[in-house]
């Protein structure tokens, strides 16, 4: 026998007898540092539970899912690791990445190299208004947040408070990136819209460490319903300045994962936060009986992290990276347009996931099968009250 013989002989063999074991990979983009490290890391959670879960059952298209990690610890860092994962580690889509400005950031870079960006968290309008052909949002958008805010208070808030729309002195206030200043925007679009004074207005850097003009402009000039969208250090910041102030609206609405965070509630005390309203991804304290998988994500949670749930981030990821990771192990490869093909073709109606709302993506790549709940922080801990579906708790009101 002829050593090319033997030689494709023992190929043949070991491909008949010995198992394939592949791996794919995929970036998982998000600030894992740096002053919004706390809800990075807890979004980045929710993914790696999904992927945990995928592996399980056999991975997609038959490969074990391994996670590169970026830090996207500033726009600029988050720009390149995205094309450190793609030009080095070799990642066949990027997952990401709760901060609206550091997606912006790297959604241009996989753009340009023709890579899926699998948006799972960040808000802004500008992620999905590109017409970028390399992206898909799962989540709900500024929009959503926006729109929702002022449905839950005229619908829900001040009918249970007998307060008049003409007695609403409105106060908008938020951090000015990508972020606040779209959900602000839409606040104040639909507010208008709906017979609503606007009376402030005013951004601010995320970043300030200190907001006392602004409260006292918003007492001085009566706001009595505020809608304040900011990141957990901001809000923890004008909770506490508006305490020392003595100022207190008849009903704040927080904005996004700032008011939605149990270590939020921790620093300023649960006095302070109690009866606060917040607008943002599902909770786990929400109604299972429209979040299939909830509770079994809840004690995975658990069982990895030793610790509940910080926030509804981990669990909108987990449930959008579940949807998107079924959608790529139906198709027939990792190329790029193959992957973009199949999770573009996505048509999940609600109640079907953990996060609730269904998937269904536009020609933008924005899911527009999602919204977003409204909670109450009460007893120090934040339970839904909006809408009634999805609602566990009644609304409460103080004095």
């Amino acid at each position: 026998m002829t050593l090319k013989k033997l030689l494709l002989g023992t190929a043949i063999c070991l491909s008949l007898t010995a198992p394939a074991f592949a791996d794919v990979k995929f970036g998982a983009l998000y600030p894992f540092s740096g002053p919004l490290a706390l809800l990075g890391e807890e979004s980045a959670r929710g993914l790696e539970l999904a992927v945990e879960k995928v592996n399980a059952k056999g991975g997609v298209q038959g490969e074990q899912i391994v996670l590169e990690k970026g830090d996207a610890v500033d726009n600029n860092q988050s720009a390149g690791e995205a094309r450190r994962l793609i030009s080095l580690s070799g990642v066949k889509a990027v997952f990401g990445t709760y901060s609206s400005g550091r997606s912006i950031a790297a959604s241009q870079v996989s753009e340009l190299a023709g890579i899926p960006y699998l948006e799972l968290g960040a808000v802004a309008d500008e992620i999905t208004s590109r017409n970028f052909k390399y992206i898909v949002r799962t989540n709900p958008a500024a929009f959503h947040l926006g729109k929702n805010a002022v449905d839950m208070l005229i619908a829900s808030i001040l009918p249970r408070m007998n307060m008049d729309p003409a007695d609403v002195k409105l106060g908008i206030i938020y951090e000015d990136s990508a972020y606040g200043t779209s959900v602000a925007n839409h606040e104040e679009q639909t507010a208008l819209q709906n017979g609503l004074e606007v009376t402030v207005k005013s951004g601010y850097p995320a970043n300030t460490v200190d907001l006392s003009s602004l409260v006292l402009e918003l007492r001085e000039k009566g706001v009595n319903v505020l809608m304040h969208t900011g990141y957990q250090n901001d809000a923890v910041l004008f909770l506490q300045q508006a305490h020392e102030a003595g100022y207190k609206p008849k009903v704040m609405i927080g904005g996004g994962g700032g008011h939605s965070m149990q270590p939020t509630a921790d620093a300023v005390g649960h006095e302070l936060i109690e009866g606060v309203y917040s607008i943002d991804f599902t909770q786990i304290s929400v109604n299972t009986s429209n979040a299939p998988g909830l509770d079994a994500f809840v004690e995975a949670y658990r069982t990895k992290y030793g610790e509940e749930p910080r926030s509804g981030h981990s669990l909108n990821n987990y449930a959008g990276a579940l949807v998107l990771l079924d959608a790529i192990d139906k198709a027939k490869d990792f190329e790029p347009d193959t992957i973009m093909e199949a999770v573009r073709a996505i048509d999940v109606p609600a109640g079907d996931y953990s996060a609730i709302y269904g998937y269904k993506f536009d020609e933008t790549g924005q899911n527009i099968a999602a919204f977003m709940t409204g909670m109450q922080w009460q007893d120090g801990k934040l339970t839904t009250v909006f809408p009634e579906s999805a609602a566990v708790s009644e609304m409460r009101f103080g004095e």
